[in-house]
């Protein structure tokens, strides 16, 4: 298993950046079943409603506006879909999927997009990684392990990369940082398999800490001969 991530961009980060930075948006839907029948492998972004999900696309992007991040946590309800690579030949695709745990959100909301993730993550047959997005300061709650149960048998079978991103992480100072990381590998080591693609990365928008390494990865991910 792969623990924290190094801060050392060279050439390779900077060959991901400019690819994560081709992402535009392509299209939203309500149901998995609206959702293109595409070929293209696809990385999805998950995370609570205050875990800086859309904020992280956005700065892995270079792109102010591309996912919107409300200010109302609980308000995107659609699973919106960017491409990624050159315009005229995507190479992937990422999916920003709405988020969970806002005590705000109606109950019938909270259950209907449940299962529309439940089953995103479980069937769709593009997936091809998650990237998982926690609070550093929090760690995982219950739902986030609810959501890794569900992956397990896909992550255990290298058939969907995994990737923890522990954001906020410009508010912990070292210690509090290497506990994070400590905590985030304990979780994720119950997931260990021999085909298992698992990481862990601290990460700030607001530092840009981890932002190069984190798109190193998930270009690594769509072109692993790169």
């Amino acid at each position: 298993m792969k623990t924290d991530l190094a801060d050392a961009p060279g050439a390779a980060a900077k060959a991901a950046l400019a690819w994560t930075h081709t992402a535009r948006f392509l299209t939203t839907a309500s149901r998995l079943d609206q959702l293109p029948a595409s070929e293209l492998p696809e990385i999805a972004f998950v995370g609570r409603s205050n875990a800086g999900k859309s904020t992280a696309i956005n700065t892995l992007a270079q792109q102010k506006r591309l996912a919107f991040a409300s200010r109302t946590p609980g308000r995107t309800q659609h699973i919106n879909l960017f491409e990624v690579g050159p315009k005229d030949a995507p190479d992937a695709l990422f999916a920003d999927l709405p988020g969970y745990g806002y005590a705000a959100v109606e109950r019938a909301a909270k259950l209907r997009w449940q299962e529309v993730m439940a089953q995103y993550l479980a069937l769709r047959r593009p997936l091809h990684g998650v990237v998982l997005m926690i609070d550093s300061r929090l760690g995982f709650t219950d739902l986030d392990r609810q959501l890794l149960e569900l992956m397990a048998p896909r992550a255990a079978n290298g058939e969907v990369r995994v990737l923890a991103l522990l954001t906020k992480a410009d508010k912990l100072n070292r210690r509090e940082s290497d506990a994070a990381l400590v905590a985030a590998h304990d979780v994720l080591g119950e997931l260990a398999s021999d085909n298992a693609d698992l990481g862990i990365s601290l990460f700030s928008a607001l530092s840009r800490r981890g932002v190069a390494d984190v798109a190193e990865v998930l270009h690594r991910w769509i072109h692993p001969g790169a």
